[in-house]
């Protein structure tokens, strides 16, 4: 009889933090932490707080530790928690797998070559960012991996009584390390840190991460029954905008982005000479024992005559062992390459397809010896690893916002024709038929180096590290240039002007726009329309052309349940466009960590996504707290590897061989947007509400951060226009009001209810069956419930107004209440059945975050009333507290 797999889950939980727990108590009392000892106990119960001022900055420390290793239990007992369901129940039981995806097609009809088909349009591109959402320090994480590691080790019964101490003794050892580290960043990370954290992921966790995912594709492949020798592995690269991104972000200087460029092409080369290194010592086939094939010992001689003394030296270490011998050739000129040994000549590797060349070379040797299992398990990952990184580890995309380059346009014009009004002035219509002529000649408008003011020169400066860079390497290290807060055909013509003045063609790189406000998604397809039809846009070979969406900027425009429709409407429009254009889109998600900001499971996110839309490709961020929570340990990263892998595979398998079409209410979920749309518009334009936000919420604490790089605000103005969504979102999950996430949808579906009793009765029917409602009314559900109306109160209890206070804290707990009953009301089981395991989660922590929360608000009460705002120890305290926080509620912003 199968186990009750959440049962297991749960109570390994328990085991597991009661066993941490413990470790850590022992290290506080050898540490003479002695009144710290009773904040955390082994079964969770509640605790006193010592009422103590001078042991507060140590109670902060061990709630936040004591939640982090919540976190890692929490993981640990997930992948658990997925073994045991697949051996009650098989592979296919992991919702969103591969083996789940082959199963569902399989019932559908499709054939193993349409499967194969389906495959070969696969090509998905996580992009790593540096957004300001990740709390913890680097040298934490590190630590939170080798405890992970050692909670692992545990698991094997093997182990003696004994070794199980030593385990432990090893784990209160990091612990204790953790302790006397601290929590927060002391300075902010400059973004040569923040590109060293990315690199770290790009070349230490990922390579890993996507070898164990090719492996549960091939078993799940041959578990169908299909012919191994069919199987295609679908196209898996990387980007970054880490020291590319430039948008609002001062830090980012062209020497910064060209030194990048060349730190991830001397990464990519170093990941590659390693997978070669260890492909060294694993053939050590001798000649004297398998016949050596003629390819190859016209391979190596070739090499030697090509890399002359430095290639004769190398083969001689293995003179009977001709892969060796070959590879250590390889090896050298690798070398060459790396060290640009000979530039242009044939002694270096000029491109990834030269190295493959070699690679394919000891491929066929290998399988005419027969050894074909070395060439699955040693060579193929190889081969996998170039496909994937190159010689460049991740596409850096360059992001600038449109009203910037509108500014260096101005100063460029100022400079070359002074009687002309300012650019900015212009209308649109102006600016199309301006730049329409300009792009019919090739005439810069000044001399090569020619200096124009700031703007200019830090557009035209970026553009010409580009431009060196591709000379030199090509252009694979460069991803897309994306022009944020796109509004018109304008904003897209002008990245080509500005790559004519920096001598960069645009035939080799797409220009994106980038559609985040409602407005914007509203006339996108009118836009892209106007971008295709015109004579200067640059058609890529393939016929594909990139459109990125942004979901912070429309959340924070119109509230969750508008900003997702408004995106869905747009990408549905988008889609109709590229066809009536003869091209695919390829969309560019740039979803964030929380729910907010378009973060959510890959699987469900992908099936949300409007019919016909995905074609195969698509890119999206990973941003801030995601990668660590996604990635920082090998089965978790090859979980969420095979999850997005997969789920793009499945959806373009229902637009390449679409089953019978299922009429959804499409326009009961529009008429529900724009009541919830509408409710939560008048929440933030309310008289008072800037007032109330300012002081209910830790925002003037978020803004003395040290996590990330980049300012909170965009220009520095005081306005909540000019406040990036990410602070937004931090601000109100800090003090559990969480309104970014559903405030609006309990008063939308009431006045749908009773407005149009009929549209409401279709959206109850169809909140099972239609992926992208069930999405976002389970989605918004989750923030509700992670929303606290007791903890909104005592935040709300900061703001001085006591009519203000009563006021908007009526409004949102009104809308709280209803929410959750409307919701309830649209399935069939109530919450508490639905979704035990998140009130478990949230269970788990209550005490623990009460504490913190309770500490919080006394503090910004202190420190607001103080006369010294940037008093150190005050700020260095309430930003303790954030991290705290921001680690037992799993998200920031």
């Amino acid at each position: 009889m199968a186990q009750n797999t959440n049962a297991i889950s749960f109570d390994k939980i328990w085991r597991d933090m009661e066993f941490l727990t413990n470790c850590f108590r022992q290290v506080l009392k050898e540490l003479g932490q002695d009144e710290l000892v009773d904040l955390i106990s082994p079964d969770g119960s509640k605790n006193k707080m010592p009422d103590d001022i001078k042991l507060e900055k140590k109670q902060v420390q061990v709630l936040s530790m004591y939640l982090q290793l919540m976190n890692l239990v929490e993981e640990n007992a997930a992948v658990q928690y997925r073994r045991q369901l697949v051996n009650n129940n098989g592979m296919q039981a992991i919702r969103g797998s591969w083996s789940e995806t082959f199963q569902r097609w399989k019932s559908q009809g499709i054939s193993q070559g349409q499967m194969q088909e389906i495959m070969k349009k696969i090509s998905v591109t996580p992009v790593l960012t540096a957004h300001p959402t990740e709390a913890k320090r680097i040298s934490i994480l590190e630590l939170h991996r080798e405890i992970y590691l050692k909670l692992i080790k545990l698991e094997n019964n093997a182990y003696s009584s004994a070794e199980r101490k030593l385990i432990g003794d090893d784990i209160m050892t990091l612990l204790e390390r953790w302790w006397r580290t601290g929590e927060i960043y002391l300075e902010k990370p400059t973004v040569e840190k923040e590109r060293n954290n990315v690199v770290h992921y790009l070349s230490k966790v990922f390579p890993l991460a996507l070898k164990k995912t090719d492996i549960q594709l091939k078993q799940s492949w041959a578990e169908m029954g299909f012919d191994p020798e069919k199987l295609i592995y679908p196209r898996l690269q990387f980007g970054s905008w880490v020291a590319g991104d430039r948008d609002g972000h001062p830090y980012v200087t062209s020497a910064i982005t060209e030194n990048t460029l060349v730190e991830q092409r001397k990464t990519a080369l170093e990941l590659i000479y390693s997978q070669l290194n260890e492909l060294v010592s694993h053939l050590s086939f001798s000649k004297k024992r398998n016949p050596t094939p003629e390819i190859l010992n016209n391979a190596i001689e070739n090499k030697l005559d090509l890399l002359g003394e430095s290639g004769k030296v190398a083969a001689e270490r293995n003179p009977y062992e001709p892969w060796r011998q070959f590879l250590a050739l390889m090896l050298v000129q690798l070398t060459n390459t790396m060290e640009e040994q000979n530039f242009q000549n044939q002694e270096i590797y000029n491109s990834p397809e030269d190295f493959l060349e070699d690679l394919l070379v000891l491929k066929s040797s290998l399988l005419e010896i027969g050894a074909k299992r070395i060439v699955e398990d040693l060579i193929f990952p190889t081969e996998r690893l170039l496909q994937c990184f190159g010689f460049h580890l991740a596409r850096l995309d360059i992001r600038q916002n449109s009203e910037f380059h509108d500014k260096a346009m101005e100063q460029i014009l100022k400079a070359t024709y002074p009687d002309l009004p300012e650019y900015r002035t212009w209308s649109e219509e102006e600016k199309i038929e301006f730049l329409t002529e300009e792009l019919k000649t090739n005439r810069p408008f000044g001399i090569a180096g020619k200096s124009f003011e700031p703007e200019a020169d830090k557009v035209l400066d970026c553009y010409r590290v580009v431009r060196n860079h591709s000379e030199k390497y090509g252009p694979q290290g460069i991803g897309a240039f994306i022009i944020s807060m796109t509004r018109g055909l304008s904003d897209l013509l002008l990245v080509y002007v500005l790559m004519r003045e920096a001598g960069l063609s645009s035939n080799t790189f797409q220009v994106v726009p980038l559609f985040e406000t409602i407005d914007d998604l509203l006339v996108s397809n009118k836009v892209m329309d106007s971008f295709l039809k015109h004579p200067a846009y640059k058609q890529s070979k393939d016929g594909v052309q990139e459109v990125m969406l942004g979901y912070s900027d429309s959340n924070k425009d119109g509230g969750i349940i508008a900003s997702r429709w408004h995106i869905y409407q747009a990408e549905e429009a988008l889609t109709r466009t590229a066809k009536e254009n003869d091209v695919r889109f390829k969309f560019f998600h740039g979803i964030g960590g929380t729910i907010s900001r378009g973060g959510g499971k890959y699987h469900r996110f992908l099936e949300s996504m409007p019919p016909g839309s995905l074609s195969g490709e698509i890119k999206l961020t990973v941003q801030g707290e995601t990668i660590s929570q996604q990635f920082a340990n090998r089965l978790t990263a090859s979980y969420n590897l095979e999850m997005l892998l997969s789920g793009t595979a499945l959806q373009t398998g229902h637009n390449s061989f679409p089953q019978r079409a299922t009429t959804y209410p499409v326009a009961a979920l529009r008429k529900l947007a724009q009541y919830s749309q509408e409710k939560y518009q008048d929440l933030i334009q309310h008289p008072s509400f800037l007032e109330f936000y300012g002081e209910a919420t830790p925002i003037d604490v978020l803004e003395l951060s040290k996590i990330g790089s980049r300012p909170a605000r965009r220009t520095g103005t005081r306005t909540l226009g000019d406040l990036r969504a990410i602070p937004w979102v931090f601000s109100w999950n800090q003090s559990r009001f969480n309104i970014t996430g559903w405030f609006g949808i309990g008063c939308a579906l009431q006045k749908l209810k009773k407005e149009d009793n009929e549209s409401y009765m279709q959206l109850k029917e169809f909140a099972e069956q239609w992926p992208l409602l069930r999405y976002i009314l389970i989605q918004v559900e989750t923030n509700l419930m992670n929303a606290s109306p007791a903890i909104m109160s005592l935040y709300a209890d900061l703001v001085k107004s006591e009519d203000v206070r009563q006021e908007l804290t009526e409004i949102i707990k009104t809308e709280h209440s209803e929410s959750l009953a409307q919701i309830d009301a649209m399935f069939d089981e109530s919450r508490e059945e639905r979704r035990q395991s998140l009130l478990d989660n949230l269970s788990r922590r209550e005490d623990a975050l009460m504490a913190l929360h309770h500490l919080q608000i006394k503090n910004l009460n202190l420190w607001r009333e103080s006369k010294d705002r940037k008093e150190s120890n005050q700020v260095t305290l309430l930003l303790e507290i954030t991290t705290a926080l921001a680690s037992g509620l799993k998200n920031t912003g």
